[in-house]
């Protein structure tokens, strides 16, 4: 009797663990993933809308309510808009298409490219625009030349309670790769 009460309480044991396995993948699953994103040229947009393919996430573009043109993205003219942005630490440039079901997201990727050795000014315009209390956020970018490790040290420390996640340069990212990143999220 003793050794078929143990047997049970075994089973039953195992039973219960299997069932809170299966009820962490399936929060895991469940969370809603957003990919925002500011791109410039083009390159950011092609790695969120693989991102977004990879994620099941929806895309969302942070759009400049002024585009940028050539002449201010160039980088070598300290007058052009992107200088002048860069170097006003409080310069927040304005965005279109504010989303309106921020609340409705569990994850956000933010992809941007690496200006100046951080994140463009617009991005702090978006992270200012929402709540993102309880919601885990992960940069991606893209760059020239220069790592991602400066752009998310000054997020973190322009935003400390946002709860982030580790970010990844992703020039020439495959599919695969971006899918392995994102597994280890």
């Amino acid at each position: 009797m003793k050794k078929i009460i143990m047997m049970l309480a075994a089973l039953m044991t195992m039973s219960l663990s299997a069932c809170a396995q299966g009820k962490k993948k399936e929060s895991k699953e469940m969370k809603k993933v957003l990919v925002a994103y500011f791109s410039a040229t083009g390159t950011t947009k092609g790695v969120a809308q693989q991102m977004a393919e990879v994620t099941g996430g929806t895309l969302h573009e942070i759009k400049p309510a002024q585009p940028y043109t050539d002449a201010d993205l160039d980088w070598r003219d300290k007058e052009s808009r992107s200088s002048v942005e860069m170097k006003d630490k409080t310069s927040r440039p304005a965005i279109t298409e504010k989303l309106k079901s921020m609340q409705d997201y569990d994850v956000i990727y933010v992809g941007f490219p690496i200006w100046w050795y951080t994140c463009p000014t617009i991005i702090n315009t978006f992270m200012e625009a929402y709540d993102f209390k309880g919601k885990t956020v992960i940069p991606f970018a893209t760059s020239g030349g220069s790592s991602i490790k400066k752009a998310c040290e000054d997020l973190k420390a322009a935003y400390p309670d946002v709860k982030w996640k580790e970010g990844k340069l992703l020039n020439r990212a495959s599919k695969k790769d971006l899918e392995d990143w994102v597994k280890k999220q």
